[in-house]
């Protein structure tokens, strides 16, 4: 049975009453941490007590004050809040001042635990997990930006050294971008007056677990809400997926540009006073790459020289943060302001801003996710550039796509001798979100679907059921002649693939519906369907689903020297 872990939770502690318990330099610290949340604490020691010479000073300040009393029962309900009849907000116990043993201690710390666990009032006692209510993180802040890391009692010097090193590897002012987006988010919530729509903005309402399954949800011309939200959706977006190091290098134009998203499709800051008119300084070309499934090491050696080459570079949302981070400092960067219900007017943004560079005689890299003729719309934009001219400026490279390195990736071989002889790559969402023809049933198939997970549920009664337009035979086939898919179907959500964060949920198709809802999305997904699911992934006995977390396919690599090949 995995063991059990803490429910993390960020309090708001303005004018809260702390107690603390001793007078040693670790009640100096939760002195110090009390206070920086806005807290008044309150210490608790002998008049024959010697503080420690920190808390001596906060006491002469007046920040803390001192009832110079040993500890009884009436005070935690005498020191606190009037408004909550003067209980105290919560204890913390640390070890006593000089002349008490470890004995006194212990009893002392068990006894104040279980009377402020009988009056639920939060305690926390230093060196016994068993006896607090809550622990203290080990905390990095940067700003409003606050990280905690708990090991749950099994060693806070671990824990310490964790956070040290989750707050190394974070590119600096990132604190400063939460500032600068939770005022965008504050001022297009007002200018819009989304006050009433908070809720529903993007499933934002709980950010302790995974972007709900609405997340990338269709946004229809039918939908009244729609332009109200096209900017925090965006915001959204960009907190999603744009690179760490961009959003802590975000600036005060680049807040601008968010404000004014959608009121133009010409992007002013890179496209400058170009125009189909402006003279070119040379022979621009359009580079149009695919970046592969997520992992950096997965691009081709031609991608990663068009990408340390171009003088532009017009980016998917989707592109792989890992990817991104090896674009040259100097090089401008637009990404797509993609989401549904946007995604032709983002298309034709980046295609115009593609045909200004190449017309300032600019290399312009057109940098997609995975392969670009695979749900990529590349074939798109190859022939909008022909039909202005500039089909011979236009390279096209490949780039390994998701649907068939994702399964792999997931320990799913989509092909297997005997289980799989077909692999079929679908979309779950045809043009402006008008549903596909469903795939019928063949046992020896392995389906991908791409872009389904937003709309799940749907999708999986268009595979196990009927439509409407469709009417089954005596047999029980439709009279389309297509067979319906068993719910028994062994399946496979895979997230993220190749990224640090990948996350495969194996399943059955008439669970999967309910394994996402209840475990969340993690955008960009894919569901694999068929039989070599299971091939070399044997279903628990008794388990609705499987939850597998992280990525280490590649690490063998790190121990290989290629340059000595």
């Amino acid at each position: 049975m995995a063991p059990r872990v803490s429910l993390l939770t960020a309090i708001n502690a303005e004018s809260h009453i702390h107690l603390v318990v001793g007078s040693n330099s670790l009640a100096a610290a939760r002195c110090g941490q009390s206070l920086a949340t806005g807290a008044s604490p309150v210490l608790l020691a002998p008049e024959s007590a010697e503080l420690h010479y920190s808390v001596q000073r906060r006491v002469d300040d007046g920040e803390v004050k001192w009832v110079k009393e040993a500890f009884e029962e009436t005070h935690l309900f005498t020191l606190g809040r009037e408004e909550i009849n003067h209980v105290v907000d919560a204890v913390f116990v640390t070890s006593g001042s000089r002349g008490h043993d470890l004995a006194d201690l212990e009893r002392q710390g068990a006894r104040i635990s279980s009377l402020c666990k009988r009056n639920r009032i939060p305690v926390n006692v230093v060196d016994a997990p068993q006896l607090c209510s809550f622990s203290i993180l080990s905390t990095y802040t940067d700003g409003p930006l606050q990280i905690g890391v708990t090991t749950n009692g099994r060693g806070c010097k671990l824990a310490s050294r964790i956070r040290r090193e989750i707050a190394a590897s974070l590119p600096q002012n990132l604190g400063s971008a939460c500032l600068r987006l939770g005022e965008v988010r504050s001022r297009i919530q007002e200018e819009d007056h989304l006050q009433h729509l908070v809720q529903a903005d993007s499933g934002e309402s709980d950010d302790s677990v995974d972007q709900p399954a609405t997340f990338n949800s269709l946004v229809t011309e039918a939908d009244l809400d729609a332009a109200k939200n096209r900017r925090m959706r965006w915001l959204s977006q960009i907190c999603e997926y744009w690179p760490l190091k961009r959003l802590a290098a975000i600036t005060e134009d680049d807040v601008s540009t968010i404000l004014k998203s959608y009121e133009t499709f010409r992007s002013p800051e890179l496209v400058g006073k170009s125009s189909p008119t402006s003279q070119p300084r040379g022979k621009g070309r359009i580079i149009l790459a695919g970046s592969g499934p997520g992992h950096p090491d997965l691009l081709t050696r031609a991608t990663f020289k068009a990408i340390q080459s171009a003088d532009l570079i017009l980016a998917d949302k989707l592109v792989p943060s890992g990817v991104m981070d090896l674009i040259p400092r100097r090089t401008p960067v637009q990404i797509a302001r993609k989401f549904p219900g946007n995604a032709d007017a983002a298309q034709n943004e980046l295609q115009e801003m593609a045909i200004a560079g190449v017309r300032e005689g600019k290399t312009v890299l057109r940098l997609k996710q995975g392969d670009p003729y695979i749900y990529g719309r590349g074939g798109e934009e190859v022939e909008y550039f022909r039909n202005n001219g500039l089909g011979d400026r236009v390279v096209v490279l490949p780039g390994v796509t998701s649907a068939l390195s994702a399964p792999l990736f997931a320990n799913i071989p989509s092909t297997q001798r005997d289980v799989a002889d077909q692999v079929l790559i679908c979309t779950g969402t045809g043009k402006k979100g008008k549903p596909p023809v469903p795939p019928e049933y063949t046992p020896t198939r392995t389906v991908v679907f791409l872009m389904a997970l937003h709309r799940i549920a749907r999708l999986v009664r268009e595979l196990t059921e009927y439509l409407e337009t469709e009417t089954p035979s005596k047999e029980g086939e439709a009279s389309s002649g297509r067979i319906l898919w068993p719910w028994n179907t062994p399946c496979a959500v895979i997230e993220r693939a190749s990224c640090p964060d990948q996350r495969v949920i194996r399943t059955t198709l008439d669970k999967v519906v309910e394994a996402i809802e209840q475990e969340g999305s993690r955008p960009p997904g894919l569901l694999v369907v068929g039989r070599a699911c299971e091939f070399l992934n044997k279903p628990e006995k008794g388990a609705s689903w499987k939850v597998e977390d992280g990525f280490t396919g590649l690490d063998i690599m790190d121990s290989i020297d290629l340059s000595a090949a």
